[in-house]
């Protein structure tokens, strides 16, 4: 894992198209800017598991 340090109004980048910004800081929470073609899904963690387990029990039950 890579570990940065940012501040607000600062971003990082992934590969070329993927930009992610500091947009605010409150005590432990901080809020990131996503940008992003359409075809690269961008989910919160848990969003994106829930979405997975999902695709899992489909496929069981189309087997």
């Amino acid at each position: 894992m890579l570990v940065l340090s940012r501040q607000k109004d600062e971003s990082i980048m992934i590969g070329d198209n993927v930009e992610i910004t500091i947009v605010d800081v409150r005590g432990d929470k901080v809020r990131l800017g996503i940008t992003a073609p359409k075809e690269i899904p961008v989910h919160r963690m848990e969003v994106y598991e829930a979405i997975q387990r999902e695709k899992g029990e489909t496929q069981t039950q189309e087997k």
